[in-house]
């Protein structure tokens, strides 16, 4: 069994021994382990699970449960930003002495304060109004029994009247081994403290860089700067690995290496291409490529983070501000490393050009939104989990655009308001959205615009697959471990998206081809719009897998 599933197992059984009869699941990635462990529980007839796709939802669901019953009621959520949307439910359970237990699942203590996708600091998130609170450390699968009785003492603790919270880190793998049995096992946790993982050198002022560096390009939080680091990366004359997030100039991304992510994916490209250094300039957060690529040991590795407190776990690492960036140098001639890089890319781009995803797919949908977006430097805002991961690997973005998300956190709240609040702020410039149906259910709340308010001019794509489409992609998605995918990660939900526009007054357009897609988008916005176009849900780990086979093919 290995430690997360042990971890996980521990956690349950003490909360059952403690008298817990209510749990709450809200899927997620960095939960897996506990959403597995409580299907096993209410199996064997422990207890029961209700599975809830909005965390705000589900803190208010755990509250109610545990109102009447006076037993605790737990309520387990991923890391990030789903974390902090219980907080009105805590909030609501210390004023009112109900036993609530919060158990948020954390990335190991060692990647906090690094940028680390989905990661802040939980530990003490909901203030003074706890009854209990402990941050169990990531460790293996010796320790369980001070995780077991940390669960009882905050069980214990609610049951006295009011909200506890456990903070649970969980270090890969996060689903368990195929033969693992339901069992009770002790656990190695332990009280953790967050360390420093990353070893930072301070540089002062621009750098001079070897001709083979190969930059890095994530989301910076204001597109002038990604604007100005493009723009020094052309001068320089070196090759850019970039997601999708920043500005797309009119002359295109000069230097942007075409589906850079599946290009790195090929398993022999970096040991053919190795950079001597690696300049990560803004927050990757999309693959795991990526990720690979910044944790080799032997280039050197600088980073330019604008503020945003980057760091790579394990690596040593320069770091610039952006004007000593744009004041750095490139020693010898890289135009051959550079031109090598754009030509993988090239071939990639000939490999799909030749044979596109299929329709009606994640990456079908992306390519069709890019082609078909209006020519006048429209804004795209971009919902999270699938949507901007099949930009990523599908489209190769030729035209100008600036496209945006919410990667600080990278969670799924929010995603409608926030395009809205881009459309109110530049009204002169044609503004789409591209979400999930998820992402956009989880804050159709944005659509409730007072008859007063200012009103948006604002198209919003929904890639309806009905349910959690990123997870299909994930661990929890293999064929193998289909028999809990639906209920604890597919999540269907079956709403009519036509039905509920209409109960806000939102016009709704259902496209079932690119063409009739086109059509729609081609109209500057008018008001609020939602275009619906279904995605059928099991296609999406074996349309990635084709993508990346065609890479690794034309890649030889």
């Amino acid at each position: 069994m290995n430690p997360s599933t042990a971890v996980a197992t521990a956690l349950v059984d003490a909360l059952v021994t403690a008298g817990v009869t209510e749990i709450v699941l809200c899927p997620g990635s960095r939960s897996s382990a506990m959403a597995y462990a409580v299907a096993s529980a209410e199996r064997a007839g422990h207890l029961r699970v209700h599975v809830r796709v909005d965390e705000r939802s589900a803190g208010f669901l755990a509250l109610g449960l545990a109102k009447v019953s006076r037993r605790p009621a737990v309520v387990i959520t991923t890391s990030g930003t789903a974390v902090a949307n219980l907080h009105p439910a805590v909030l609501e359970a210390h004023h009112a002495h109900v036993p609530l237990v919060v158990l948020s699942t954390d990335r190991p203590a060692d990647v906090r304060g690094t940028g680390a996708n989905q990661t802040t600091t939980q530990p003490g998130m909901f203030g003074a109004g706890l009854r209990f609170e402990a941050d169990l450390a990531d460790g293996d699968v010796e320790g369980a029994a001070v995780a077991a009785t940390e669960a009882v003492l905050a069980a214990g603790a609610a049951i006295g009247g009011g909200p506890a919270h456990l903070n649970v880190q969980f270090r890969e793998p996060l689903v368990p081994d195929l033969d693992d049995a339901a069992a009770s096992l002790a656990s190695t946790l332990t009280r953790g403290e967050a360390t420093e993982a990353t070893t930072v050198s301070d540089v002062a002022g621009a750098v001079a860089l070897p001709e083979r560096t190969l930059v890095v390009l994530g989301d910076l939080p204001d597109l002038a700067q990604s604007r100005a680091a493009l723009a020094w990366a052309e001068q320089a004359g070196l090759p850019v690995l970039a997601e999708p997030f920043g500005s797309h100039p009119r002359q295109g991304r000069q230097g942007v290496v075409a589906h850079g992510v599946l290009v790195v994916g090929v398993e022999h490209v970096l040991t053919d291409h190795e950079p001597e250094a690696i300049l990560l300039v803004g927050r990757p957060t999309l693959s795991r490529p990526v990720s690979r690529l910044l944790q080799r040991p032997g280039p050197r590795l600088v980073i330019v983070d604008a503020g945003l407190e980057l760091a790579v776990p394990g690596r040593d690492a320069e770091r610039l501000d952006l004007v000593d960036l744009l004041a750095s140098t490139v020693d010898g001639d890289p135009g051959a490393w550079r031109r090598a890089w754009l030509d993988l890319g090239s071939r990639v781009v000939a490999a799909i050009d030749a044979d596109p995803p299929a329709w009606p797919t994640g990456p079908a949908l992306a390519r069709a939104v890019i082609e078909a977006l209006p020519g006048d430097d429209p804004l795209l805002f971009l919902g999270s989990s699938n949507t901007p991961r099949d930009v990523d690997v599908a489209a190769a973005i030729d035209r100008p655009v600036d496209v945006l998300a919410s990667r600080g956190l990278a969670g799924i709240d929010g995603c409608v308001s926030t395009a809205i609040g881009l459309a109110l702020a530049a009204p002169d410039r044609a503004t789409y959205a591209m979400m999930g149906d998820l992402t956009f259910l989880h804050d159709s709340g944005g659509l409730l615009i007072g008859p007063d308010e200012p009103r948006p001019d604002l198209t919003i794509v929904v890639a309806n697959d009905d349910g959690g489409g990123i997870f299909t992609t994930l661990e929890p998605g293999a064929p193998e471990r289909a028999g809990d995918f639906e209920r604890l990660f597919g999540t269907p939900t079956g709403t009519e998206l036509s039905a509920l526009c209409r109960a806000h007054g939102i016009r709704h357009e259902k496209t079932s081809t690119p063409t009739e897609l086109a059509d729609v988008l081609a109209r500057r916005p008018a008001g609020l719009t939602v275009v619906e176009v279904t995605i059928d849900r099991s296609t999406h780990r074996g349309e990635r897998a084709r993508l990346r086979a065609l890479a690794e093919r034309a890649l030889g």
